[in-house]
């Protein structure tokens, strides 16, 4: 008897097991298949300030809009529909266009007023130097 209900309950636990693995594979599926953030971006730093490209073919510089609010940057703008005549049907149509906004929130504060931002090539860069009270400071030990 014992024996008997020590099975069942390996095997309950064998069928729990392959419907959580189940369950896993089929949320982990969705979730490869959502669409990325656009623009797709690159953001680095180091002591001297932050970096930042965003991939955003197909913009006018003209369309782009950065501003940064507090240790906010945002960058928002539009791409415009390709025109492809009347008498055309798409196949597949995978590029997006109409308006985007993105948010990031900065890891330091930045000095706003020089901020260089670079387009070329559908790639945006911009270059944030730090905040100069929020740079580190050397402290020099004195012997006394």
């Amino acid at each position: 008897m014992f024996s008997r209900q020590y099975s069942n309950v390996w095997q309950e636990m064998d069928r729990l097991q392959r419907e959580m693995n189940r369950m896993f594979r089929s949320a982990q599926g969705t979730r490869l298949h959502t669409a990325p953030s656009f623009p797709a971006m690159n953001i680095w730093a180091n002591e001297e300030g932050q970096f930042i490209t965003a991939e955003i073919p197909g913009v006018e510089p003209e369309d782009l809009d950065i501003s940064v609010t507090g240790e906010i940057l945002t960058l928002s703008g539009s791409r415009k529909q390709e025109k492809i005549g009347d008498e055309v049907r798409y196949h597949r149509q995978e590029r997006g266009y109409g308006r985007f906004k993105r948010s990031i929130q900065l890891p330091y504060p930045v000095q706003a007023d020089h901020i260089e931002a670079n387009f070329k090539n559908g790639v945006l860069k911009i270059a944030l130097p730090r905040a100069e009270q929020d740079k580190p400071r050397k402290i020099t030990v004195k012997s006394v």
